[in-house]
């Protein structure tokens, strides 16, 4: 399973979701790959010291030489590697612009790997030719929405570019689910937004929704998943119960 986790809105939990996530899937024994799309490249700082990375997505991009293996690093977390990302994947665009292959270069890389049973790529937020790569790339996709007043704007642009990727380079990408991420239950208007997405995505989305958490806002800046970091918290019952759901739809 290739999954990626995408929504052009900042803030929504993406990050969080994809590293705890894949933390959760090697936990499980799945021989899992974290691949970091965000040139902010907090899912790679959660895992590895980002002085020692000398190469990064942004290289097996512009490089049809490097192997993608090449920039692949081990973390502490058994199961699970992580393809780093560093700031020069903010370039990528216009270093692309104009190539017909663009579209197609993470895809043709994960054609190579065969290690990894599960990938899960973290995307920026945004919906250029990074997020449009994890989207050509994957088999599955995952859409982290934000328990907020304005949680669905957005989305319309986010479906309409998954259907156009559906359309020509992946006719097989399906929805795996949409997870309702930083959830107050107490506040009457977080029990109405929870009621206006399942309306809007009714089955697709999750049976586990993630509270809103300090302990999962800490984690990463501590090098660590939420598993190591506080293993009895909320959060890391829930983000534990949505891997086990992912693995169910997958």
């Amino acid at each position: 399973m290739i999954l990626a986790i995408a929504n052009q809105k900042g803030g929504v939990g993406k990050t969080t979701t994809a590293l705890n996530l894949a933390a959760a899937l090697a936990l499980r024994g799945k021989s899992t790959l974290l691949i970091d799309l965000d040139p902010q490249a907090n899912s790679s700082m959660s895992y590895l010291d980002l002085r020692e990375v000398e190469r990064g997505m942004y290289d097996v991009f512009v490089d049809p030489a490097l192997d993608m293996q090449e920039v692949i690093k081990a973390t502490a977390v058994p199961n699970l590697s992580v393809a780093p990302a560093r700031i020069s994947l903010a370039k990528l665009e216009s270093r692309l612009v104009g190539e017909l292959d663009a579209p197609f270069r993470l895809k043709d890389q994960l054609a190579k790997l065969a290690a990894y049973t599960h990938v899960v790529i973290d995307c920026p937020p945004a919906l250029g030719l990074l997020t449009v790569n994890a989207l050509v790339a994957a088999t599955h996709l995952l859409i982290p929405i934000q328990s907020s007043y304005f949680a669905l704007e957005g989305t319309d642009d986010l479906l309409e570019t998954i259907e156009k990727v559906r359309q020509r380079p992946n006719p097989g990408l399906k929805i795996l689910g949409v997870v309702i991420t930083m959830h107050d239950k107490r506040t009457a208007l977080g029990r109405d937004i929870l009621a206006q997405i399942r309306k809007v995505f009714g089955e697709k989305v999750f049976k586990t929704v993630i509270s809103k958490s300090v302990r999962l806002e800490e984690s990463p800046a501590y090098r660590e998943s939420i598993f190591t970091f506080a293993p009895e918290s909320s959060g890391a019952s829930e983000y534990y119960s949505l891997c086990e759901e992912v693995i169910e739809r997958a």
